[in-house]
């Protein structure tokens, strides 16, 4: 075998792990579907700084970025909000999505990675039980090691055999649909909460934030099912009914997108493939972050592939990164998805009812892309007891949640369990239970 790899796709983290590999001597080249003036959304991205670090990848210049806000949520009667306090050591920063491209695809280049573009990712290549190279509209392409950076609905991922346990969707609520746009400002009057974010807002099952920036009003609005441009006019008056400073001009943006809000992928690898990012769903299930993610994982992804001294890039090869990324990330992420379904099940009037009583504090959404621990999320207090009062005096809600907290300690109990050394039957195994939890 010799060391050519190919990374499909060309997600943060795939470009990040491409990098890594080329300056130490591999042949890299990454395909990826938009011409390279078109990488990146048009619109600002928050992750956690420290990430870049981990990757190998330099800070941004000063001028390329600010910190960003803290949030305020409202549950849907918008009586009771509750505002983060970001710690200064946690505070994640805002940066033009195609800056943060340049700045990735920049330090590849350098370090020898080619890049490929207007290239369309067809599906998989398999020969002998093996990932051998990908179908691309510019034709076939092979390597030793594909590396799957395509995405929440990767073809690759998609087309690869029942055979390798690979989940090939997300299910029904493991998948946000966005429309996000960046609106004129109405007016300049001062607003009291910068960056509001409403929890099923109208009833419906979702979130919308409205950021009011200092030349424009950023207007989100996420969905667990699809919806189209009439359902974004009508809830944007509904925001617009609550938020002066939302205009009616979209000066920017105005794209639908799909973000992954599950656990991770309960097998990431198999001969000679290895899904990164949010094509092995890496996100922070709670609010589909994945940036820093992914550039933590990569150097995990590079070691695996470094470590493997046959250069044959097998499952069992490949294994260490999967088991590697559980011990570092997963194991905290997994518990995190379990959260966002009974997100799912509770009913407005409980969502406000827990906003009211305090069941939920600024502790608890002081939620971040540097959250990636159930730890994180549930902050121990003096008012514990009250808030278990209220929680009881709800019956329904309190069936919900001890349903969640016992999910929540079969999937940190399976996690601790997962094999540190690959065998096919037993990973299946694990992989099996592992998914069954969250059915």
């Amino acid at each position: 075998m010799s060391r050519k790899i190919i990374v499909a796709g060309g997600g943060h983290g795939g470009i990040a792990v491409a990098s890594i590999l080329s300056r130490n001597g591999y042949d890299v080249t990454v395909y990826e579907k938009n011409s390279r003036e078109n990488m990146g959304y048009d619109w600002t991205d928050i992750f956690d700084p420290k990430a870049l670090a981990k990757a190998d990848i330099p800070m941004p210049d000063n001028s390329l970025f600010e910190y960003k806000e803290n949030m305020t949520f409202y549950s849907p009667n918008e009586k009771t909000p509750i505002k983060q306090q970001v710690p200064e050591a946690e505070l994640e920063i805002k940066m033009e999505r195609k800056d943060i491209y340049n700045l990735l695809i920049d330090t590849a280049e350098k370090n020898g990675v080619e890049f490929v573009y207007n290239c369309n990712i067809e599906r998989a290549i398999i020969e002998d039980n093996r990932v051998v190279g990908i179908n691309t509209s510019m034709g076939q392409a092979y390597g030793d090691l594909i590396i799957d950076a395509c995405g929440c609905e990767s073809p690759v991922r998609i087309s690869l055999p029942e055979e390798f346990g690979i989940e090939k969707h997300p299910a029904k609520n493991e998948k946000f649909y966005v429309y996000r746009a960046f609106y004129n400002k109405a007016n300049e009057k001062p607003v009291e909460d910068k960056y509001k974010v409403c929890l099923l807002p109208e009833g419906e099952l979702g979130i919308g934030w409205v950021a009011t920036e200092n030349e424009y009003t950023d207007l989100l609005i996420g969905r667990f099912e699809p919806f189209d441009m009439a359902e974004v006019e009508r809830t944007a008056e509904y925001f617009r009914s609550r938020n002066e400073s939302l205009g009616t001009k979209v000066v920017r943006g105005g794209q639908f997108v799909e973000i992954p809000v599950r656990q991770s992928l309960s097998l990431m690898v198999a001969n000679g493939y290895a899904a990164i990012g949010d094509s092995a769903f890496m996100t922070v299930p709670i609010i589909g972050s994945g940036i820093a993610n992914s550039l933590r994982v990569a150097p995990l992804l590079a070691k695996a592939i470094m470590d493997d001294r046959s250069e044959t890039y097998t499952a069992e090869a490949l294994w260490q990164y999967q088991y590697k990324f559980y011990k570092n990330l997963g194991a905290g992420l997994a518990p995190l998805a379990a959260v966002k379904l009974l997100l799912t099940k509770i009913t407005p009037e409980q969502l406000d009812y827990i906003f009211e009583k305090g069941i939920l504090t600024w502790k608890e959404m002081t939620i971040t892309a540097d959250t990636t621990s159930i730890t994180d999320f549930v902050h121990p207090a003096l008012d514990m007891p009250k808030r278990a009062v209220s929680i009881v005096k709800d019956k329904d809600l309190l069936k919900k949640m001890l349903k969640v907290g016992a999910d929540i300690g079969k999937i940190m109990a399976l996690c601790i369990a997962l094999p540190k050394e690959y065998n096919k039957e037993k990973v299946k195994h694990w992989a099996e239970k592992y998914n069954k939890i969250f059915k």
